[in-house]
């Protein structure tokens, strides 16, 4: 019989997920479910009809939001739900045990400055660390992606800034990489000024981690692409990495993009 001290035990998965958007989604991509069918999936392998919270902080909380989301996350797929921090009606009588409750939470674009800012005066990003410590999901685009790593820019008020995130992920993030909403150079200047190293997604794309490590970059169009970013001291250097688009290849795509973050 094999000595039991020399076996080497089979690592079991990382249940702590992470799914950042550069840019798409129910609120962006209408007509086109592939990312949000992509976290939904995730999600399923938690309960058949999972549990979907809504978190529209980075917005304000906004009506018409709130409206698209219970629009594109019905009854029909999931238990959704949403959390206002900006309501007197929160929708959840107990925060920490709503979200707690959840298979994933979903979080809005908007103002990553604003979001940061409320979460961290109500006690969310705890609430959220852990969360995503017992295995909830977590998701969002923009500012919904932003939020979770340790830095990032931003863009949403005009000037370009650098913010300090959850750091649930150790690295840093630039959302709509290449557009007008995410200038790719001040994102190397900062790298170059000792912002740590990185990932960029453009509209469309979407890196799905475990723990701290990246599994998957995946896209709702065929040319959206995500990078590895980070300065070697003289330069900044990108790498393209390897995107598996979700849909058909032959599959007409809606190119009518609408950044909100």
């Amino acid at each position: 019989m094999e000595d039991e001290a020399n076996v080497v035990p089979f690592p079991q998965m990382d249940e702590r997920q992470i799914v950042a958007f550069g840019g798409g989604g129910f609120s962006m991509e209408a007509g086109n479910p592939l990312l949000d069918d992509y976290v939904l999936d995730l999600a399923r392998a938690r309960r058949e009809r999972p549990r979907v919270c809504f978190m529209p902080t980075a917005s304000g909380d906004a009506d018409h939001y709130i409206v698209r989301f219970y629009r594109a996350f019905s009854g029909d797929v999931c238990e959704p739900s949403h959390v206002s921090l900006f309501r007197r009606d929160r929708g959840a009588a107990d925060l920490r045990e709503h979200i707690l409750s959840q298979d994933m939470i979903y979080v809005g674009g908007g103002s990553v400055i604003s979001l940061l800012g409320t979460w961290r005066a109500h006690g969310v990003d705890r609430i959220l660390a852990e969360a995503w410590r017992r295995g909830v999901i977590l998701c969002g685009l923009s500012a919904g992606s932003l939020c979770w790593y340790s830095e990032g820019v931003t863009s949403f008020h005009g000037e370009v800034l650098r913010v300090r995130g959850l750091g649930l992920l150790p690295w840093s993030n630039c959302v709509h990489y290449g557009s007008k909403q995410g200038p790719r150079e001040p994102y190397h200047e900062m790298l170059s000024r000792g912002m740590c190293p990185g990932y960029a997604a453009e509209d469309g794309s979407a890196l799905h981690f475990r723990g701290s490590r990246l599994v998957a970059a995946v896209a709702s169009r065929p040319d959206a692409r995500a990078w590895c970013v980070g300065d070697r001291g003289d330069q900044v250097i990108e790498t393209a990495l390897p995107t598996r688009y979700l849909g058909a290849e032959d599959e007409p795509v809606d190119d009518g993009l609408h950044a909100v973050a």
